[in-house]
């Protein structure tokens, strides 16, 4: 059974940075690609990042490039999101998600594993 398990979510004010942190069993890690999406209330979620699993190549949301970084730690079985010059609008649950496709992609129907979500508050 494949488990997905964000964490690091947290408030931190405008300007401020943090990192999220995913983990996830059940799968070949080392082969999977990996999504971060985010739902603010009453919005649907959306695409923020996504990364392959060998080069790790990533892509980017045009709201979050040069802002947000995506990286894996392969032997760590861990998927990172580093947050910098965050603003009010970025508060969102964010959620880690993994896919079977053999592809990177923003589009959350492509994804069939997501963690529960872990929230963050940006204060102005």
């Amino acid at each position: 059974q494949v488990q997905v398990v964000e964490s690091g979510g947290g408030l931190v004010q405008a300007g401020g940075s943090l990192r999220l942190s995913c983990t996830a069993s059940g799968l070949n890690f080392g082969a999977t690609y990996m999504g971060w999406f985010r739902q603010a209330p009453g919005k649907e979620r959306e695409g923020v990042s996504c990364i392959t699993p060998f080069s790790g190549t990533t892509s980017y949301a045009d709201f979050v490039k040069g802002r947000f970084t995506v990286s894996r730690d392969n032997p760590k079985v861990t998927l990172y999101l580093q947050m910098d010059s965050l603003s009010p609008e970025d508060t969102a649950v964010y959620y880690c998600a993994a896919t079977r496709n053999k592809y990177c992609s923003l589009t959350k129907s492509n994804f069939h594993y997501w963690g529960q979500g872990t929230q963050v508050t940006v204060s102005s």
